[in-house]
């Protein structure tokens, strides 16, 4: 064949074939590294903690088929190669009742180990379920528009757009909506990716083990905007939750012509804070896309 692969797609040089195992083997090598510094393999909160243990496990769970197909693929190939005259390749057709047995039985248990994990896990990490943690949450409303998020604080009774800020070793309660359309909220840190429709309230609940900058995201596209829909997550200590409040006193009023402002979509390369704004303004957002049946079937938000 005069120095060429034939494969099923036509003939192949050797020199390609090499660089081309080279590129996927430093694609890997890449991603690696990458994947070292990946926000879900450092979770700063219990959330995310136990996000990472279940993909830890599954993994581990998977390998138990992997690894023996990878090393019986080598060890077929090597002992019923065309040059090996000693190693007859007879099976026996008709019955091989250990191998049909191994073959059936091993991933049938892995799927119901699996189906158990999954289970559990989507208990144990409802969104909607309140963290077990010393001490009152902190209460946020977040409305998404596009491509921005605006943060409410009914109990401190100030706004921030783009910066989420709570007290570290505290449970948050988010409660999101959207005013624009359907939106993601992911702070892969401290937890998973909740959605935000128009006209519905999603919850979520997170904390963080200490202080700390994390960022957060949309991950659902949702227009031009969608790749730079970010915001900034910093948990702090109980005295800068405070110094940041006081800040925020002094700011402008969340009034109806600030917020068409920031309804218009755009991008906002920076965090913005309001000193106030309207009793039930969370509410008067839901209630603009609920229908009146559902307005009476759903709970009222301050």
């Amino acid at each position: 064949m005069g120095g060429w692969l034939r494969l099923g797609f036509g003939p192949l040089r050797p020199n390609f074939v090499v660089r081309a195992t080279a590129l996927v083997g430093v694609s890997i090598v890449l991603a690696s590294c990458s994947l070292a510094e990946a926000p879900l393999l450092h979770p700063s909160g219990p959330i995310a903690e136990a996000q990472r243990n279940l993909l830890f496990e599954v993994f581990a769970l998977m390998l138990i088929v992997v690894i023996p197909v990878f090393i019986m693929a080598i060890w077929f190939g090597w002992r019923y190669r065309a040059s090996a005259t000693q190693s007859a390749f007879d099976p026996d057709w008709e019955r091989a009742p250990f191998l049909d047995g191994l073959i059936w039985a091993l991933p049938a248990a892995i799927i119901v180990i699996l189906g158990f994990m999954v289970w559990r896990s989507t208990h144990q990490l409802d969104p909607y379920r309140s963290l077990a943690a010393a001490g009152d949450s902190t209460q946020v409303q977040i409305i998404t528009l596009e491509w921005k998020y605006v943060f409410l604080y009914p109990k401190e009774g100030i706004a921030s757009v783009n910066e989420l800020v709570f007290p570290a070793d505290k449970p948050v309660q988010l409660v999101m909506t959207s005013d624009s359309a359907m939106t993601s909220l992911l702070i892969p840190a401290l937890g998973g990716q909740v959605y935000a429709m128009a006209g519905m309230a999603t919850r979520l609940n997170l904390l963080a083990f200490g202080p700390g900058e994390f960022l957060g995201r949309n991950a659902l596209y949702n227009g031009d905007g969608f790749a730079d829909q970010t915001f900034r997550v910093r948990a702090v200590t109980q005295a800068e939750f405070s110094d940041w409040i006081a800040s925020a006193k002094q700011a402008p009023v969340l009034d109806a012509a600030a917020y068409k402002d920031l309804s218009q979509p755009g991008i906002l390369r920076r965090p913005l804070q309001y000193s106030q704004f309207a009793s039930g303004f969370f509410q008067s957002i839901l209630d603009k896309y609920a229908t009146p049946l559902k307005m009476q079937q759903t709970p009222r938000h301050p």
